[in-house]
């Protein structure tokens, strides 16, 4: 179903998922995004993924990084090295939708780090995830919170 705007729910969480997977190898292999990009789209049935935003978040959330993780950092309760790399690339996700994407809820930005933590992350990640990034929306959507 689409919506009035013309954006899919559906597809959107469907990227989501699809940079979640292709930031998780990004870190931990170093391989450039564009390739990643590239070889999923090939391997992968992306008929019903919004490509435009995949293709967003799966190239600006690495050059943004720095800028990212000095967001979210704050809030985190333990030390930023410990976290696993899902936590890491759902919490670079969900901080670029707040941050970079207002045209997100940041009910809805929260609500997929929760979804996706719950789908890729430890059993407890999820609870983590939306600590965070409910106290960053505090701070980047103080006008939606009100």
């Amino acid at each position: 179903m689409t919506q009035a705007n013309g954006l899919n729910p559906s597809a959107r969480r469907k990227a989501r998922r699809f940079a979640l997977q292709g930031l998780y190898e990004w870190q931990l292999s170093g391989n450039p995004s564009y390739e990643i990009e590239a070889r999923y789209r090939v391997e992968n049935a992306m008929h019903k993924v919004d490509l435009d935003y995949f293709h967003e978040l799966l190239s600006r959330i690495p050059t943004l990084t720095e800028t990212l993780d000095a967001l979210f950092e704050p809030f985190l309760d333990r030390a930023f090295e410990t976290l696993d790399p899902v936590e890491l690339a759902t919490l670079r996700i969900g901080t670029y939708e707040l941050k970079h994407r207002l045209d997100v809820p940041y009910r809805v930005v929260i609500n997929e780090g929760i979804e996706l933590a719950k789908t890729f992350g430890a059993s407890e990640s999820h609870k983590y995830i939306n600590g965070v990034l409910d106290q960053l929306a505090a701070t980047l959507r103080p006008h939606e919170r009100d």
